[in-house]
């Protein structure tokens, strides 16, 4: 739950200007998840999310390091080691992987926070990935296959 609820997190801060914790609870009661103040300034701590200056001249909370350099690590090493192919198809990142990998590489693409995902599905082979326009879907998949062809 901690895990979902903290990549909703970012997906929030990331698409929308949040000025403070009492917006980002509505926000996230909007997608369905409660939660309390004491627990969402834990979550923020973890996520090292920071207030920076907006476009609009207000503060608002952004991601610097959308998740621990360890965890982005293994999450990055996940993809490198079970995605096989990845191609765009207008908005749609497909994304094959070796059997039975299909949902942990998902998981991991959820959890680096990547920009303007609507949303990803998971088989036991293939994922598939909207994303909010065919531009930032090319972006993605050139962004994927850097992370696959990586060495480190």
């Amino acid at each position: 739950m901690k895990s979902k609820r903290q990549s909703l997190i970012l997906e929030i801060v990331n698409s929308m200007d949040i000025e403070t914790q009492e917006e980002l609870v509505i926000e996230l009661k909007k997608v369905g998840i409660h939660v309390k103040q004491s627990t969402l300034s834990r979550d923020i701590k973890d996520l090292r999310l920071t207030k920076v200056l907006g476009d609009n001249g207000v503060y608002k909370y952004a991601s610097i390091h959308p998740t621990s350099d360890i965890k982005s690590e293994r999450f990055l090493s996940i993809l490198r080691n079970t995605v096989l192919n990845v191609e765009k198809v207008d908005k749609f990142v497909i994304i094959k992987t070796i059997s039975g990998s299909a949902s942990a590489a998902a998981e991991a693409l959820d959890c680096l926070a990547m920009q303007d995902i609507a949303g990803t599905i998971a088989g036991d082979n293939t994922i598939f990935m909207l994303i909010r326009s065919e531009e930032r879907a090319e972006k993605l998949m050139e962004e994927i296959l850097k992370i696959i062809n990586s060495k480190e």
